[in-house]
């Protein structure tokens, strides 16, 4: 009889220690996919897909140029150049343009705003940039 019962409480520890392990698994498991998350949701502007390569170097020089050199650029380029990326340029350029033509600078984050969907990579710079252009 002793034996037995040593016997269940045997199995009964090595259960629970098995249930214990599960959890610890699935909270490694999650802990691990948020850190992923985490890294992908980081990112620079230059890697965000929409605009051709050779406009690159051409769009670094001109933003140093100031806010109607960037103004002209966009204007000549932005056929060539779409969303998430053109988005994120426009917004570069409504912060450019606040101090120079703070009318302008609404208009373009307006526009920016109706077609963004929350789901984009640029929706937290979207977002932080609300406050100042409404």
């Amino acid at each position: 009889m002793t034996k037995s019962i040593g016997v269940l409480i045997i199995l009964a520890v090595a259960y629970v220690a098995y249930l214990v392990f599960q959890q610890w698994d699935k909270a490694q498991l999650e802990h691990d996919n948020a850190r992923k998350l985490a890294a992908a949701t980081v990112f620079t502007p230059e890697s965000l897909p929409g605009m051709p390569d050779q406009l690159d170097a051409s769009l670094r020089a001109v933003r140093e140029k100031g806010p109607t050199a960037f103004r002209a650029w966009f204007k000549t380029y932005e056929r060539q150049i779409v969303d998430p990326r053109r988005a994120w340029i426009e917004l570069d350029l409504c912060v450019a343009l606040a101090r120079e033509n703070p009318a302008e600078a609404r208009r373009i984050f307006a526009g920016v705003k109706g077609r963004l969907p929350p789901a984009s990579p640029v929706w937290p710079k979207m977002k932080e940039l609300e406050k100042t252009f409404e």
